[in-house]
């Protein structure tokens, strides 16, 4: 039996993609997730699972910080990103944080079932042109290694805090006092190498999509 794990926020391609993926693997068991919380409660129940399939463009997603916060929690985790982006960099940017695949949306179903197979037997796969330019920058990877050393709530409070909330509403959605989300921000801060939460968010917003230099 397989388990198999689709994070996507649109139920359409979540229902298409499970279609695929059950003639492709008909002993394969599904478990989706449209939002990161339930992706994070997903991983942990499932730790086992033999495959993830991330959309990166995911509410909360912020880039390439939940690929990369999702290595760090789970290395033994293969995640294939499955994404309507085509840029060729951002291809070779996800397999250097991580990614053992990348799957353009407008793939068809024998690409998929392919490149499905070929990371559940251990391979890599990506579209060929993915590997004719650079990935992932120097800044961004030293990015990457800092926002690793996040705990798994750190991280969820430097994600809140690059959407723009306070740490009063930070506080409120994790049920926390405002003295407890200041104690995560000083934490951050100092694991970030940074003395602001401007400087915080500048470091992960490294891991943008539309971040090339």
């Amino acid at each position: 039996m397989t388990e198999l794990l689709i994070a996507d926020d649109h139920p359409l391609f979540r229902e298409a993609l499970r279609g695929v993926v059950t003639r492709a693997l008909p002993d394969v068991v599904i478990y989706e997730a449209d939002q990161l919380t339930r992706l994070y409660e997903l991983v942990e129940l499932y730790p086992d699972a033999d495959l993830l399939l991330l959309d990166l463009d995911m509410p909360g997603a912020n880039g390439f910080s939940a690929l990369v916060h999702l290595r760090t929690l789970h290395p033994q985790l293969p995640v294939v990103i499955v994404s309507a982006h085509e840029d060729p960099t951002l291809m070779q940017r996800a397999l250097d944080h991580g990614a053992m695949g990348f799957i353009p949306k407008s793939a068809d179903a024998a690409t998929l079932s392919f490149a499905l197979k070929q990371v559940l037997d251990g391979g890599i796969w990506v579209p060929d042109q993915a590997y004719t330019t650079q990935g992932a920058s120097t800044d961004e990877r030293s990015a990457a290694a800092k926002i690793r050393e996040l705990t798994p709530q750190q991280f969820r409070v430097l994600q809140m805090v690059a959407a723009g909330q306070l740490n009063k509403q930070i506080a409120y959605d994790l049920n926390v006092s405002e003295a407890t989300v200041k104690a995560h921000m000083t934490a951050i801060m100092r694991k970030l190498g940074v003395s602001n939460r401007t400087q915080a968010v500048l470091i992960a917003g490294k891991l943008d999509l539309v971040h090339y230099s």
